[in-house]
């Protein structure tokens, strides 16, 4: 709670400025005339708070209300893990399992589904079947006891973290960026006419994704040239799980993709967080959103992973979004409203979330990789320091792609 208000105050800040509301009392006024001119002149900004704090509140029960409808609309496909998180049913994963731990499972009852080698990243996943009609939460905590040494877990489902708006369509926006060479790799919905190379991960992709598309025409905007992109949804149900997000990665490396961009997010998964490991020790750089579930909302993964830069949106005031989730750290703010992107048709509609700003900064991460830049200098080096001085929890290190911004 104490960090939830931090981040409260902190935008409340960037939004009402105090100076602004303070009414001096006249000379010679009491004691209980300056307390009260004061307490008024800061009555704007607790009821700023505490509208935030209620703002906070109602996205966290949404949050919750909205997995809740998941499961019940899919539940062939989705249910809860030990954990409460989204996961696919009825599947676990070992990572790295060994024929030993094959083995004391199959005795268990569970199915052995899978295994699959992830040869880029040195990882290897085998899928189980849980038992007969056993709840996920129940079989993952069993097998966990089974095999203490071995690393289990469901396979966690990710959201995708903006939306389109319905508005009017525009004419198409047109880059006006350097080119940038380095490929950059998007984890999501397949983009729809593109010139990117694109695979798909999940039961029926490629398909065109509106969320896709608008990351890959930001990026384009951007200008980032070379795109792959691995489609992690297509029309399957219990699409961006953390298998097929692994997959993605593991085939992104291979595309030679330098800068890895994913604007969705998800619970802590023992295999995507190695996944994400192993390749950032293969040189690549990951950029992720912190979500758009408000900062009551669990910190946000691939975001939370050490070394990923994660990254916030702001509005067109420049004012962090007010449903704007939260990392385990974070690093960067960049435009994510008052803005257009593509959708699946083509069309040049608004854009608003945390997913928007997350391709800009992957293009300005690209720029730095193409010339041979450390990226984080690079990326401070632009920053502009926005909010209290200094890093701080609202902004992270400052905004930046301030002008890459196309209304």
């Amino acid at each position: 709670m104490r960090n939830i208000l931090i981040i409260l105050f902190g935008l409340a800040a960037t939004a009402t400025p105090v100076a602004a509301q303070l009414t001096l009392p006249p000379v010679g006024g009491g004691v209980g005339d300056i307390l009260g001119s004061a307490g008024r002149a800061l009555d704007p900004v607790t009821g700023r708070v505490n509208d935030l704090a209620s703002h906070a509140s109602r996205l966290a029960a949404e949050r919750a209300e909205r997995l809740r409808d998941l499961v019940r609309r899919d539940s062939g496909t989705i249910e809860f893990d030990n954990a409460g998180e989204l996961a696919r049913r009825g599947e676990l994963i070992i990572v790295n399992a060994t024929d030993a731990d094959i083995n004391v499972a199959v005795a268990a009852g569970y199915t052995l589904l899978g295994s699959e080698r992830l040869d880029q990243l040195g990882l290897s996943a085998t899928r189980l079947g849980v038992p007969g009609r056993t709840p996920l939460g129940r079989a993952e905590a069993r097998l966990k006891k089974l095999l203490p040494d071995a690393i289990i877990t469901a396979d966690n489902l990710h959201q995708q973290s903006g939306e389109a708006a319905t508005n009017r369509p525009t004419e198409r926006v047109r880059a006006t960026a350097a080119p940038i060479d380095a490929t950059v790799g998007i984890i999501d919905g397949a983009p729809a006419a593109t010139s990117a190379a694109i695979r798909g991960f999940a039961r029926g992709a490629p398909f065109p994704s509106n969320h896709g598309s608008a990351i890959a025409s930001l990026l384009n905007i951007a200008g980032v040239r070379s795109v792959a992109v691995a489609d992690v949804y297509g029309t399957d149900p219990a699409g961006g799980n953390a298998l097929a997000i692994s997959r993605g990665i593991n085939w992104l490396v291979s595309q030679d993709a330098k800068v890895i961009s994913i604007s969705l997010v998800g619970p802590r998964n023992p295999l995507l967080g190695q996944a994400i490991a192993a390749a950032q020790g293969r040189g690549v750089v990951f950029v992720a959103a912190v979500g758009n579930d408000g900062p009551a909302a669990p910190p946000a993964f691939p975001a939370s992973y050490p070394g990923v830069i994660a990254v916030t949106g702001v509005d067109g005031r420049n004012r962090v979004l007010i449903e704007a989730g939260r990392a385990l750290h974070l690093d960067y703010a960049a435009p994510g409203a008052d803005m257009r992107a593509a959708d699946a048709r083509g069309r040049w509609v608004k854009v608003r979330g945390t997913s928007y700003a997350v391709p800009l900064i992957a293009a300005r991460a690209a720029a730095a990789v193409s010339g041979r830049i450390n990226v984080t200098n690079a990326l401070d080096r632009e920053a502009i320091d926005l909010g209290t001085k200094g890093p701080d929890a609202s902004f992270g290190r400052g905004l930046v792609c301030a002008s890459c911004r196309r209304r």
